[in-house]
């Protein structure tokens, strides 16, 4: 895990060398990145990065954990509390739109979240990964509960077992399309997009807008 040293170095400081790691995993990969690239490119030695984590898995998982907070502040997170029933599933939408039109602006991103994808395909729930992914469940439960009490989300099936086919149908979808990405042009991203969010509803709407109990 991060060693809580690193969040007492500034900001700036933090922002440099998690930047540094993004590029080279992104490049690279995460098998392929090298500890001494990173290090280059972030201007620190070895001892220092190693220092505040304890290992190159430590600190992809820290890079996708700050990619992925970035994500959400560019693009908006979901303000569960406001949600309604009529503007749960436009929420989504919206915000995977703005998702799409982040990786449209972004090569950098992609390349980073397509390294992601292809190390959790080998590794599955062990290492780095699994640990990121854990937090996306984990955030995905609480959407999908959400979701129940508003009667946005089926209640006919277990909790768990809808973020199951959630975080399936996901890793799925979101592999295929940052593998194939640069192949289509920019509607062609926006239709796929659309389509993705369509299989979302089919699997999880609530067909008579039942609230959980």
């Amino acid at each position: 895990m991060v060693r809580p040293r690193f969040e007492h170095l500034e900001p700036e400081r933090q922002d440099e060398i998690i930047q540094a790691a993004a590029e080279e995993f992104g490049d690279k990969g995460y098998d392929a990145a090298s500890v001494n690239r990173i290090i280059e490119r972030a201007g620190v030695s070895k001892g220092s990065l190693y220092y505040y984590f304890e290992d190159k898995g430590d600190l992809f998982s820290a890079v996708m954990e700050r990619a992925t907070t970035a994500m959400v502040k560019l693009v908006g997170g979901l303000a569960l509390d406001e949600l309604t029933r009529d503007s749960f599933w436009p929420a989504f939408e919206d915000i995977m739109r703005r998702s799409a039109q982040r990786l449209n602006g972004s090569a950098w991103y992609t390349r980073l979240a397509r390294a992601f994808y292809r190390y959790w395909g080998k590794t599955g729930d062990r290492g780095p990964a699994g640990k990121f992914f854990a937090w996306i469940r984990a955030w995905t439960e609480k959407v999908l509960r959400r979701g129940q009490e508003l009667g946005a989300v089926r209640t006919d099936l277990p909790l768990p077992l809808l973020v199951d086919l959630t975080m399936a149908l996901g890793q799925v979808t979101d592999r295929w399309m940052l593998e194939s990405w640069e192949e289509f042009p920019e509607p062609e991203r926006e239709r796929m997009v659309a389509l993705q969010l369509g299989l979302f509803r089919r699997l999880l709407e609530s067909p008579d807008g039942t609230i959980a109990p």
